[in-house]
This record gives C-alpha cells, structure tokens and sequence, in this order.
C-alpha cells in the first residue's frame, strides 16, 4: 500500500512526533541502509524521539537550574586535583543522595573546580528526571533578606524547597550580614530530610562560626547540614593560578611586585 509522504508527516505531527518528522526521510533511508526489520525500526525511529525529547527537557530544566555555565564530569581534571576519588564522584553522580534528601558539601580553596563539580552533578541530577536549582550564597541571602523585608519570607521558603536539589555556591566568601545567619537557618530547617542541599564553600566547616556570625546558630545548620551527608575536601593548586603560571603571567607580576614586597619589608 502506497503511503503518501505529506499524510505521513501530518500523522507524526498530530502525534507530536516531531523529531521523527523533521528528520523522516534520513531516519527511514538509515534503516533501509541497515537493513532493519520493523521492529528495530520501531526502536529506532522513537529511540530517535525520545532522545530529541530528553534533550529539550534536559535545556529547559538547565536554564530554570540557572547554572552560570555548562561542566560535566567527564571533563573534571582529576589529575590535577589527586586528593579527589573519581569513583565517589560517580557513585555521587548516580544521585541516590539526592533521592534520600541527603547533602553534599564541596570544601576546599578557590579555584580547584568545587562549582564545576557542582554544575555537573546538577545536571546529572536534571537528566534523571530531578528538579534543580542554583544560587551563590551572597544571592541566597540577598534574596531571603528582601523577602524578610517584604513579609513574604515564607513564600520565598516554599519556592526555594520546591527544587529536589538546591546548590549553593561560594558559602564564606562574603560574611553574613546581621540575621541572615537565622534566614539561612529557616531555608536549612525547611528542606531538612525533604530536599538535598549541595554546598560549596572555601571555608571549613570548623569556621562557619565567623562566617554565620553566630555560632550557636552555625551549630545548628551544620547539625542539620551534617546528619545524612557527605563531606568532600577539594585541595590542591587553583586552576587558574595554574594556567597563569604555564603562560608565565604569574611570574612576570610576582617580579613586578617584588621591588614593593621588599620595601615593604
């Protein structure tokens, strides 16, 4: 039975097969090639389907997540940084965590690849199927302070519970301010054992006293924080400060700034 070209394309249409349809003609004259049966020309066509789908998803779900830029596992120098094991990364990458409610947290100093790592696990959250969302902790608070401010604090709670996994990045590069510290407690206190939390900061966590302001209330994000979690310490050189030296910038301002250092001394 001859089947007309155009009929065929609105049928995918009105089915919403939309990747089988704008690439028809090359996924049938692929399975001719192949010499495929129907079945695995079924299999083909909506492996082709899904595919397209779980892509659009994927970017839609990335931009909601707001990641200040894409980074995948695969692409993390581990060589550069031994102190890290490449297998608790994929176990952390299977996101098992993220189903308990559990936390991560990235320790370590600037510029040892703790945000590319929690971009990549992030989006591996994404790809199964995990909602996602990612802020710096100087936004977090400005956010939550704002919404203090405003009297709609619990509302802004409610939507940032919502994501399965939160990550917060660069927790202890800025000090809190007066009450945000209880603000971040109240966040804390409201996703415990109901969402994951993934935390990266250059601080360790001996010193989120001086960071929160308060360490009473240090003691009680972090009793939350560290109940179910896992902990990982990032160290080694700065990637950065790494490239810089290779390219022989660091150098050249280290001798820039050595007639300085000496007077000052």
């Amino acid at each position: 039975m001859a089947v007309d070209h155009a009929a065929l394309v609105a049928m995918l249409d009105r089915l919403k097969l939309t990747a089988i349809r704008d690439q028809l003609d090359t996924l049938l004259d692929e399975a001719a090639r192949s010499e495929m049966n129907l079945r695995e020309a079924l299999a083909f066509l909506t492996g082709r389907e899904i595919a397209r789908r779980d892509e659009r998803r994927i970017g839609m779900a990335s931009k909601i997540a707001q990641f200040p830029f894409v980074r995948e596992l695969e692409g993390f120098d581990f060589d550069a940084q031994p102190s890290l094991d490449p297998r608790q990364l994929r176990e952390l990458a299977a996101c098992r965590w993220i189903a308990h409610g559990d936390t991560v947290l990235f320790l370590g100093p600037p510029g040892t690849g703790k945000t590319h790592l929690a971009v990549a696990l992030g989006r591996e959250a994404i790809r199964q199927n995990y909602s996602v969302q990612f802020v710096t902790a100087a936004t977090l608070v400005a956010m939550l302070a704002k919404a203090h401010g405003d009297v709609v604090l619990d509302k802004q709670l409610t939507i940032l519970s919502r994501p399965k996994l939160l990550i917060i990045d660069e927790l202890g590069y800025l000090p809190f301010e007066a009450n945000a510290a209880h603000l971040f407690f109240q966040l804390v206190s409201r996703r415990y054992e109901r969402g994951s939390i993934l935390i990266t900061s250059n601080r360790s966590v001996g010193e989120w006293g001086s960071v929160f302001g308060d360490p009473v209330v240090a003691t009680a994000i972090l009793d939350r924080l560290l109940h179910h979690s896992t902990v990982i310490t990032v160290c080694g050189d700065s990637y950065r400060l790494r490239e810089k030296r290779r390219s022989g910038l660091l150098q050249k301002a280290g001798s820039a700034l050595e007639p300085t250092e000496t007077t000052a001394q």
